[in-house]
């Protein structure tokens, strides 16, 4: 018999699978890439989220972490451990470098934004998803402990070893614009986007609540504001 959230989905969320929000962005990265372009996964880590796999549809995949597992990740063609503000690469190697849930982490985001566009060819294409500050979960985040996001995420299945502190420092549209304007990128597109909220499935209280904001949200672009995600295109200016 099907749980109260599993009918919640059906009839509330009957297009929407597992990692939606991962799946959302892929299109965003492929529709920016060609079979010759080489592309970097900042914060590649050790490769756990499928929709992040380029590799056959690319040129080359490289990707980097701090986190050494990075070196056995699968989806990537090379690999090396550095931090975001000091890319192992040199200048202008990439058509395209992306980065998926890595910008709330960043403690100095102009430098890895400085860096992201030091490796990019000219008019190479940074890609990124991440959340947005001012919406409710980001608000928990940074009100919370970082063991209460290892438990939460815990409860979602995911490893405590994959939960890595949180600052958001760059996760607003006006971060986003002042950090690309000192980095050399023109912002391209900027979505703000809500979708199934992920986080309050975990019982089905919480995710009517949930379904409740995702529609007073999505009902006027005034509301943008508080929507989950932000997925950026920028592009380096000639």
């Amino acid at each position: 018999m099907a749980t109260i959230v599993e009918k919640i989905d059906r009839v509330c969320y009957p297009n929407f699978g597992s990692n939606w929000d991962d799946s959302l962005f892929r299109d965003r990265i492929l529709s920016q890439v060609n079979a010759t372009s080489t592309i970097l996964d900042l914060g590649a880590g050790a490769g756990i989220v499928s929709q992040m796999n380029f590799r056959g549809l690319v040129g080359r995949v490289c990707g980097v972490d701090l986190d050494p597992r990075v070196l056995n990740n699968p989806m990537l063609d090379e690999s090396r451990v550095s931090d975001a503000g000091e890319i192992p690469w040199g200048n202008e190697a990439f058509d395209l470098v992306f980065s998926d849930n890595v910008l709330e982490h960043l403690s100095d985001p102009l430098s890895a934004f400085k860096e992201v566009a030091r490796v990019l060819k000219p008019g190479g294409i940074f890609a990124f998803k991440t959340p947005n500050k001012w919406h409710y979960m980001p608000t928990v985040a940074r009100l919370t402990p970082h063991v209460f996001h290892q438990f939460v995420n815990r409860l979602r299945g995911r490893e405590h070893v994959d939960t890595f502190p949180t600052r958001y420092r760059a996760n607003t549209v006006a971060a986003i614009s002042t950090l690309a304007s000192k980095s050399n990128f023109a912002i391209h597109s900027l979505e703000r986007v809500e979708g199934r909220p992920e986080y309050l499935r975990v019982a089905w209280p919480l995710y009517a609540v949930g379904v409740g904001y995702e529609r007073f949200v999505n009902s006027t672009s005034l509301l943008a504001p508080f929507r989950i995600l932000l997925i950026g295109i920028l592009r380096k200016e000639l």
